[in-house]
C-alpha cells in the first residue's frame, strides 16, 4: 500500500484499515459525558472536532482529484495538521485569526462555531468542561448512537475552500484571485502564501485591539462600530474588546526575518509594559518543503523568545491539543500578553500535489507520519471511549466525502474571472468625489465645531497665521490637523515622538496629542509597517514613518505582499488604510551617502494599487497629505508620502534670501478650493510657456524652475510640470502639457534604469505623442558621500543643457 510517496489513495486506504481494526468498546458512553474521566471535552465535542477534521481531509483529497484533470489549481493541503481544529475550538469565533495555509481544519471548525454561536458573550474566563467547542451544540439522548454525519455545519466552509481551489469567481473572500482561508463573518483575515509575512500584522492587530479596548473602557470610543471610513466597503464587524488575535504558521517560518521581527516586537513591547494579546500557533511538521527543521530547534527557538509564554501540545492528541490551546487562549485573554503554542503535527501527501517526497524522505519516515495521523487518533479515541464505533465513524467519513465531491462537481461550473477588469476591480478602489467630500467635511469641522479644539491644539496661533512655512513645517501642521480630525489616527515610527523626528517634522505632536497617538517604535522597519497593517485592519488610521527611503527596502514586502493585497484578496471585506511617511530622495548637503540619499523608488511604483505622493512645495504638502488621509479613510488606500529631505527646510528658490520656496498654510475655509486629487499634476508657466515642457517631481521641481528662469532670459518659454503623484501618474496632465509645446524634457532625479522617467516616456508613447522628447536622469549608481554625489545626480546645469539640446533639434 505504501511505497515511496503517500498518495491520496494511500491515505484513504490506511484510514479505512485503521477504522476496521478498532475493536468496539464494551459499553456505549453518553456523548454528553467527558470523553474520558478527566478530559475537558465531551463525546459530542470530540465528534464535532472529528467532523471538522474529516471535512478538511476530504477537501484535501478533492483538491488532488480536481488537479488530476486540470480543474484544480491549488493542492497545498492540511492533511496531518487537522489537530488545529482543537485550537479553533478553544477560541471564540470573534477572535480575529490569520491562518497558515495548512489550517484547513481550523477554518472548518471556526465556520461551525460561528454558525452555532454567532454572538458569544464577552468575558475573560477560560472555556469550561461543559462548553462545547462549536457553541451550544445539543447532546445526543443518553445511550443512543450518534448521527451518521455532521457535515451540515461544515458545508459552507467546504464550498468556500472548493471554490478557492477551482478559482471560482463566486469564492466568498478572494473571488477567484487566490485560494486563501478568509471570511469576514468568521473573523478570519486572508493571508498570502508569503512565508511569515503575516506575523508582523498580527502583532499590530494585537496592539490595536488592546488600544481600542482601553479607549472603550475610558469612554472615548463612540460605540462598538467605530471604524475608519465607515460605509466605505469594508464589511468585517469590530472585534469585541476582550478579543485576542491568533496567528498560525509553519515551523520553517520561525527562521524567516518577518517572524523574527514579529516575535521581537511582541517581546519588546511586553518588556516595555505594553500589552499585546496575540496567540501565535506554530504548526510544526518538521519540514520546510524538503528541508528538515533540526531536532529540537523549533522548541529551543520558541522557548527563547523573551516576553512570549511558551506552551506545547501534540496535534495528534485532540484532548491535549484542546486543553493546552484553551489554557493558552485564556492566559492571553486574561493577561493581554503574547504566547506561542507549539503544536506538533505531521505532513501527509507531501508539500503539494507535485511534490515527490521520495527524493528526500525514506519509506520508513512516511510510514511513521502515517502512524501519527491526527484523524485516525481522534477516531481511535472516540471508539475507545465508547462514543462511536468504527463503522459509525466510517459512515460519517464517507458521507462527508460524498458531500464534498458533490459540491466540488457543482463549483466546477461556476464562472471564473474572465477579464483584466474583473481581476483588478477589487485592487484599489478610487472614489475621488467621496474623497473630495471628506476633505470638505474636514474643513467644515475645522472651521466650525472643531475650531475651539483646533485653536487650543495650536496654542492659540493656527498655522495659517504663522506666516510662510517650510515643507517640514507645513507637513507638521497638516499632521496636527489630521490628528484633530481623525480620532483614530496614530503617528508612529523611529524617533517621531520624544525627538520629534530626525528633521523635526513631527516636533511637538506627542505633547499636543499624547503618547497613545504619537509614539516611538523600536528600530525595525518590518515591525513599523506591521504595526500599521494591523492597526489599519483593526479600525485605526495609521501614519507610520520610515526614517529614510533606503531603510524601506528591508521591509518592502510588508507593502507589496501584505498591505497592497488585502483588498485584492478580500474584495474589500478587509482593508488596511495607511499613510506611510518616508523621508527620502537625495541632495542632502554635507550628510549621507546612499543610505540617507536614496533615489530609488522603482519598487514602490511597481506595487499595484499603491499611491505614491511626492510633495515638493509647502503649499502642496498639506493638501496632498489631507488627500492621502481622506483616501485611506474613505477607500482604504495604502499611500506612501515620500518627502524630499533636501527640501524640508529650504526657504529660497532663485537667490539666497528670496524666500520663494516658502508658502503660507491654507486656512480651513480654503481647503476645498485647494484640494489636490490623486493623480493630478501642477503646472508652472515661465515666460510664454510655449517652447518647452519640463516634466519632473520632488527636488527636480526646484532645479527645473531655476533652469526655466535662465532659459527665459534667452527667450525660451517653459512650462514646468510637477507630477506630484508618481503612482498613479497624472497621465492626462502629462499628455496635455507635452502636446502644448511639442518638446518634452523629462527631469528624473531617480535612476535612468527603472526610474520614473521611463514611466513618463511610456505614457507619452502609449498616447501617440509625436513630438520631441529627451531625458535627464540620475546615473545608475548608489549615491556616494560628499561632493562625488554631484557626479551621479541631476543638476540645474544638466537640465539647462538638456533643454538647449532639445530646442536645437
Amino acid at each position: 500500500m505504501l511505497g515511496d510517496v503517500t498518495t491520496p489513495q494511500d491515505l484513504d486506504d490506511r484510514f479505512r484499515e485503521t477504522l476496521a481494526a478498532l475493536p468496539a468498546a464494551q459499553r456505549r458512553r453518553d456523548p454528553a459525558d467527558p470523553v474520558t474521566d478527566d478530559a475537558p471535552l465531551t463525546g459530542t465535542q470530540l465528534l464535532e472536532l472529528f467532523d471538522a477534521q474529516v471535512t478538511s481531509r476530504q477537501l484535501d483529497l478533492a483538491g488532488r482529484w480536481l488537479r488530476s484533470f486540470g480543474e484544480g489549481f491549488y493542492t497545498i493541503g492540511s492533511a496531518g495538521h487537522e489537530g488545529n481544529a482543537a485550537v479553533a475550538a478553544a477560541l471564540r469565533p470573534t477572535d480575529p485569526a490569520l491562518l497558515h495555509y495548512r489550517s484547513g481544519a481550523f477554518y472548518c471548525a471556526r465556520a461551525a462555531q460561528a454558525a452555532a454561536d454567532p454572538a458569544p458573550a464577552a468575558d475573560i474566563d477560560p472555556p469550561t468542561d461543559t462548553d462545547p467547542p462549536g457553541g451550544s451544540a445539543e447532546s445526543e439522548p443518553v445511550g443512543s448512537a450518534p448521527p451518521t454525519g455532521g457535515f451540515a455545519a461544515y458545508a459552507g466552509a467546504a464550498r468556500d475552500v472548493l471554490r478557492g481551489m477551482v478559482a471560482s469567481g463566486q469564492e466568498p473572500i478572494a473571488g477567484g484571485r487566490h485560494k486563501v482561508f478568509g471570511r469576514a463573518d468568521l473573523a478570519i483575515v486572508p493571508t498570502t502564501s508569503t512565508i511569515a509575512s503575516h506575523l508582523p500584522r498580527a502583532v499590530g492587530m494585537g496592539l490595536a485591539v488592546e488600544r481600542l479596548r482601553r479607549l472603550d473602557s475610558a469612554g472615548r470610543r463612540t460605540g462598538a462600530g467605530v471604524r475608519v471610513g465607515s460605509g466605505a466597503g469594508a464589511t468585517h464587524a469590530p472585534w469585541p474588546p476582550d478579543a485576542i488575535v491568533v496567528c498560525s504558521f509553519g515551523d520553517a517560518s520561525v527562521n524567516h526575518a518577518s517572524a523574527t521581527a514579529a516575535f521581537n516586537t511582541a517581546g519588546w513591547y511586553d518588556h516595555a509594559g505594553l500589552r499585546i494579546p496575540v496567540l501565535f500557533v506554530c504548526e510544526d511538521n518538521g519540514l520546510g518543503i524538503s528541508v528538515r527543521s533540526p531536532e529540537g530547534w523549533v522548541e529551543a527557538t520558541l522557548r527563547a523568545k523573551p516576553g512570549i509564554r511558551y506552551l506545547a501540545a501534540d496535534g495528534a492528541d485532540p484532548v491535549q491539543a484542546y486543553s493546552v490551546a484553551a489554557e493558552a487562549a485564556a492566559w492571553v485573554r486574561r493577561h493581554r500578553r503574547p504566547a506561542v503554542l507549539h503544536l506538533r503535527t505531521v505532513r501527509l501527501m507531501g508539500h503539494a500535489g507535485a511534490d515527490a517526497e521520495s527524493a528526500y524522505r525514506t519509506p520508513a519516515e512516511l510510514a511513521a507520519d502515517l502512524d501519527r495521523d491526527p484523524l485516525a487518533a481522534t477516531a481511535r479515541l472516540l471508539v475507545d471511549a465508547g462514543v462511536a464505533t468504527g463503522e459509525e465513524l466510517l459512515a460519517r467519513y464517507d458521507e462527508t466525502g460524498w458531500q464534498v465531491r458533490r459540491i466540488a462537481e457543482e463549483v466546477l461550473g461556476e464562472p471564473k474571472l474572465t477579464s483584466a477588469a474583473d481581476v483588478v476591480s477589487a485592487l484599489a478602489p478610487r472614489r475621488p468625489v467621496r474623497v473630495a467630500r471628506a476633505v470638505a467635511d474636514a474643513a467644515a469641522r475645522a472651521s466650525g465645531p472643531g475650531a475651539g479644539a483646533r485653536a487650543e491644539a495650536f496654542g492659540g496661533k493656527p498655522p495659517e497665521l504663522a506666516g510662510p512655512l517650510t515643507l517640514a513645517q507645513s507637513i507638521n501642521a497638516a499632521l496636527a490637523d489630521g490628528l484633530l480630525d481623525h480620532p483614530q489616527m496614530a503617528v508612529f515610527g523611529e524617533d517621531v515622538a520624544a525627538k520629534g523626528g530626525v528633521y523635526g517634522v513631527t516636533k511637538g505632536l506627542r505633547d499636543r496629542f499624547g503618547a497613545a497617538r504619537v509614539f516611538d517604535t523600536l528600530l525595525d522597519e518590518t515591525s513599523v509597517l506591521g504595526l500599521g497593517l494591523g492597526a489599519g485592519l483593526a479600525g485605526l488610521l495609521p501614519v507610520p514613518e520610515i526614517q529614510y527611503l533606503a531603510y524601506l527596502h528591508n521591509a518592502e514586502d510588508q507593502l507589496r505582499g501584505e498591505a497592497a493585497t488585502m483588498q485584492f484578496f478580500s474584495r474589500g471585506a478587509f482593508r488596511n488604510p495607511m499613510v506611510v511617511r518616508v523621508a527620502g530622495l537625495a541632495y542632502q548637503e554635507g550628510f549621507g551617502g546612499h543610505f540617507h540619499n536614496d533615489n530609488s523608488v522603482a519598487v514602490l511604483r511597481d506595487v499595484p494599487g499603491l499611491v505614491v505622493a511626492v510633495p515638493a512645495r509647502p503649499d502642496d504638502a498639506a493638501p496632498m497629505l489631507r488627500t492621502c488621509l481622506a483616501s485611506a479613510a474613505v477607500d482604504g488606500s495604502v499611500c506612501v508620502f515620500l518627502e524630499p529631505i533636501a527640501l524640508y527646510h529650504t526657504r529660497d528658490l532663485y537667490a539666497e534670501g528670496d524666500g520663494e520656496w516658502l508658502a503660507g498654510y491654507p486656512e480651513p475655509g480654503s481647503w476645498v478650493a485647494g484640494h489636490v486629487p490623486i493623480g493630478r499634476a501642477r503646472v508652472y508657466r515661465v515666460g510664454s510657456a510655449d517652447d518647452l515642457t519640463i516634466i519632473t517631481f520632488g527636488n527636480g521641481v526646484r532645479m527645473s524652475l531655476r533652469a526655466a528662469a535662465l532659459l527665459a532670459e534667452e527667450g525660451v518659454g517653459t512650462r514646468v510640470v510637477d507630477l506630484r503623484w508618481l503612482a498613479p501618474l497624472p497621465v492626462a496632465d502629462i499628455i496635455r502639457e507635452a502636446s502644448a509645446t511639442g518638446r518634452v524634457l523629462v527631469v528624473d532625479e531617480t535612476r535612468r534604469s527603472g526610474g520614473v522617467g521611463e514611466g513618463v516616456i511610456a505614457a507619452l508613447v502609449d498616447a501617440g505623442y509625436v513630438g520631441a522628447a529627451r531625458r535627464v536622469a540620475g546615473v545608475d549608481s548608489f549615491v556616494p558621500l560628499g561632493p562625488a554625489a554631484r557626479q551621479v545626480l541631476v543638476s540645474a546645469e544638466a537640465i539647462t543643457d538638456g533643454a538647449r539640446t532639445l530646442l536645437a533639434r
